[in-house]
C-alpha cells in the first residue's frame, strides 16, 4: 500500500482525509516526528498548497498532500482569502477573528453577506503536482451559532439555514469544501499512475 504524508498535525483533519482517500497508507507529520513549518506567503490558495506539498515532500523524501483553505466574502472581493488565518495577526483567537468579520459586516444585508469556503488540495511527488479544488457557498450569519467545529464554522451559514457549527461532524464532512476537494483528488489519483516513476 502506497504511503503518503499528509501535511498536518490535526488529528481530525487526518481522520477526515482517511475516510475519503481509500487504498493508501496516510500518515501525519507527527507520525514521523516532522516539525517543518512552511511559510504561507503565496498569493493564492493553490500557490500555498503547492509550496507546502513540495517543501515537505522534498524534506521528507515522501509523496505529500497539503491543503490551503480559507473563507472568501464576495462583497470584499474574496477577503480574507489567503489571509484567513492571519488577517488579525498570528496570535488572534478564533473568536476575535469571527467578531472582527461580524463587525465589518454589521450593516450588510441579503446577498451582500454571501461567502464561500474554498479548499485546494495538492499532491506532490518527484517534481510533479496534482491539484484538486472544492468550495461550498453560503453566507456570513448575523451572529455565531452552534458549538461544533472550529474556525469560522459558527458564522458560516449554509443554504439550509444552519451554520457549519450547527451540524454534526458527520453532516459537515458529507458536504464540506475539504471533502469536495478530496473527492476530486481521489478521482484524479484513480485515473493516473501516482507512482510517477
Amino acid at each position: 500500500m502506497k504511503k503518503i504524508l499528509i501535511a498536518t498535525n490535526n488529528k481530525g483533519k487526518l481522520e477526515e482525509i482517511k475516510q475519503i482517500l481509500k487504498g493508501y497508507d496516510l500518515i501525519s507529520l507527527k507520525d514521523i516526528d516532522c516539525n517543518i513549518e512552511v511559510e504561507e506567503n503565496q498569493k493564492t490558495f493553490e500557490g500555498n498548497s503547492k509550496k507546502k506539498a513540495k517543501e515537505i515532500s522534498l524534506a521528507t523524501n515522501m509523496p505529500c498532500i497539503a491543503d490551503d483553505t480559507g473563507l472568501c466574502i464576495d462583497v470584499f472581493d474574496g477577503w480574507p482569502g489567503v489571509y484567513t488565518n492571519r488577517f488579525l495577526g498570528k496570535d488572534a483567537t478564533e473568536e476575535q477573528k469571527n467578531q472582527a468579520i461580524l463587525e465589518k459586516m454589521k450593516n450588510l444585508e441579503g446577498n451582500k453577506r454571501n461567502a464561500k469556503f474554498k479548499c485546494v488540495m495538492t499532491y506532490y511527488e518527484n517534481g510533479k503536482f496534482i491539484v484538486a479544488k472544492g468550495e461550498v457557498k453560503g453566507k456570513i450569519a448575523k451572529r455565531p451559532r452552534g458549538t461544533n467545529g472550529f474556525g469560522f464554522d459558527s458564522i458560516f451559514e449554509l443554504d439550509n439555514g444552519k451554520t457549519y457549527a450547527e451540524l454534526s461532524e458527520k453532516e459537515k464532512n458529507e458536504i464540506s469544501h475539504r471533502k469536495k476537494a478530496l473527492e476530486n483528488l481521489q478521482a484524479i489519483l484513480k485515473d493516473i499512475d501516482i507512482n510517477f516513476v
